[in-house]
């Protein structure tokens, strides 16, 4: 998946490292791998709603199609 890796050390709460080692332990996943699957998807999620914030914020301008009309393109 990736070429390259940095090793990274953060605190956690440890009731959430709790939930960690026993989701490690029973789906057989070592915990960077759970870890890093995890911020996959929140960054996922993330990305989707600073879009959908750039479209709100962008209503009203001009589409892409108008700019270049008036532009002459």
């Amino acid at each position: 998946m990736y070429k390259t890796v940095k090793p990274t050390t953060f605190t956690l709460p440890h009731l959430i490292l709790e939930d960690l080692e026993t989701m490690s332990q029973e789906l057989g996943k070592k915990k960077s791998a759970i870890i890093l699957e995890a911020l996959e998807m929140y960054m996922d999620y993330q990305d989707l709603q600073l879009a959908k914030k750039r479209v709100q914020e962008s209503e009203g301008r001009l589409s892409a199609d108008e700019f270049f009309k008036e532009l002459g393109v």
